[in-house]
């Protein structure tokens, strides 16, 4: 409950303010009438049945009505109804879930697609995490040593914006949509809650610590009037722009005050800093600093792409793109249990992908982790594989003059770029430009993540449709735990420590 939650509170509201009008209703789940050829007026209910003389009339009402409705109609009117109300079309995104379950299965097998859906909703939460934890943040900190931030800087502005990203692009995801806007507002608050629950509550179990009084009143202060500032405008239930600007400005104070701060707590220490690492009063003085042993530590004991033994055949060509292809650390293997080795297994064909596309700078790594062989074919595989997502799909596949398909003219020039730094860069030596990668990796990852968070938003509209439960019980549930639950195994885990 620090920068993440400040920031994520200011930046998605603000989304909101600029995308969706709160004022108006976001779907409810109430049934809706339809006008018989008499002019009487019938609701739906589970009763109602349709004869071929009254299907056109069905067809025609039901686009104008919401999606919700179709719970209120027989299992064999579900496919039928879905397909002809304007309000089940999906607006982006490669999959129609809703479609899919109560058309690609009979209403008896629905549970069936329920489960299936609920296992894809597992894959597309740990893909959202490994993405953030393995890949967005450490280009973030990356891209801040590249700056010459400070650790306070950073930590407040790239690093929160790392440990907040699935928040921040789910909730981008649902504000697009006026009809999942409801969604976004609920996890906002649901994954405050959980974090300052939950997660909290976990690490305390783990290993009791003591709290440092000035930078926890700090953020708790701040985090207040985002949540206060919140709840005012859902009261009043409308938002201008200077109220939306002001999120911002008030993310840019919070900002500055953790700036001033830790100068003034800088200078007022009588010590070096040097011996941060062996003073522990003046770590639980100021915790908005992480002592760069600490953290580098950190960084290595997690760290599982790191090849250990670094000789003149494990720095050929072929061998650095065979083990920097390979997710999996065989010494750490062997010491982890096995549940730890299933939930790997499970995970293998995300990270394996992930690999193949995002390039990761690490100044904590050998050469940076420099891997020239990979690093190059991350250039072509990680384009193509954006421009193939990035609006479902819609840029890549244009044509050029009628004739040249976009992810071809980004094949050919990626291939061409690739071949070019292969061939004047060395793998025992990071090229003077390698900074470069991890803003290339940061933003592969941004259009992964919000590609992600696109099908994730669909997948639990489409829940809610089904179960008729309403996008503010989704977000602040599901939504927010599948957002929060990477960020406490993590903190759980160094709580431990």
């Amino acid at each position: 409950m620090k920068a993440r939650d400040v920031a994520v509170i200011c930046c998605l509201l603000w989304l909101g303010a600029a995308q969706c009008n709160s004022g108006e209703p976001t779907g409810a789940a109430e049934s809706h009438p339809l006008v018989n050829v008499a002019g009487i007026i019938e609701p739906y209910s589970s009763e109602n049945t349709f004869n071929a003389s009254s299907q056109s009339l069905f067809e025609g009402t039901s686009r104008a009505m919401e999606c919700r409705s179709v719970v209120h109609l027989n299992g064999s009117q579900w496919c039928s109804f879905v397909k002809t109300t304007e309000d089940c079309k999906i607006g982006s995104g490669f999959i129609d879930y809703l479609q899919g379950a109560v058309c690609g299965f009979c209403h008896n097998l629905l549970p069936l697609a329920i489960v299936l859906y609920a296992v894809w909703l597992f894959y597309l939460f740990m893909f959202l995490g490994i993405t953030a934890e393995k890949f967005f943040c450490p280009n973030l900190a990356a891209i801040a040593t590249s700056l010459k931030l400070s650790h306070n800087v950073a930590g407040v502005t790239f690093l929160a914006l790392g440990n907040g990203a699935p928040d921040l692009f789910s909730a981008i995801a649902a504000f697009s949509d006026t009809r999942t806007a409801s969604l976004a507002i609920g996890a906002l608050f649901g994954a405050g809650i959980f974090v300052t629950t939950v997660v909290a509550g976990g690490v305390g179990l783990a290993r009791p610590f003591t709290v440092a009084s000035r930078p926890f009143l700090r953020d708790v202060t701040f985090y207040m009037a985002a949540v206060f500032w919140a709840f005012l405008v859902l009261y009043f239930g409308s938002i201008n722009l200077a109220q939306a600007l002001g999120y911002l400005a008030l993310y840019a104070v919070y900002v500055l005050v953790v700036i001033v701060s830790s100068v003034i707590y800088q200078k007022g220490k009588n010590q070096p800093r040097a011996s941060l690492c062996n003073n522990h009063s003046e770590i639980n003085g100021n915790d908005d600093e992480i002592p760069t042993c600490i953290r580098r530590t950190t960084l290595e004991d997690t760290s599982e792409y790191q090849s250990l033994i670094e000789t003149e055949e494990s720095r050929s060509t072929k061998s650095i793109l065979l083990h920097s292809l390979n997710p999996i650390d065989f010494q750490k293997w062997r010491r982890k249990h096995l549940p730890w080795k299933i939930f790997k297994c499970l995970k293998l064909p995300i990270e394996f992908l992930l690999l193949l596309c995002i390039p990761v700078v690490d100044f904590d790594q050998n050469y940076q982790n420099w891997k020239r062989p990979l690093n190059c074919l991350q250039i072509v595989t990680g384009s193509l594989v954006c421009i193939l997502v990035f609006k479902s799909g819609y840029y890549g596949l244009l044509l050029i003059r009628g004739q040249y398909p976009v992810w071809a003219v980004v094949l050919v020039i990626t291939l061409v770029l690739a071949a070019v730094i292969f061939f004047f860069t060395k793998n025992e030596e990071p090229p003077k430009f390698h900074c470069v990668f991890a803003f290339i990796g940061f933003f592969f990852s941004i259009i992964l993540i919000n590609s992600v968070a696109i099908e994730i938003v669909n997948l639990l509209r489409s829940f809610g449709i089904i179960f008729n439960l309403s996008n503010t019980v989704l977000g602040l549930t599901l939504l927010a735990w599948g957002n929060s639950i990477g960020g406490m195994l993590l903190w759980y885990g160094w709580g431990r420590q």
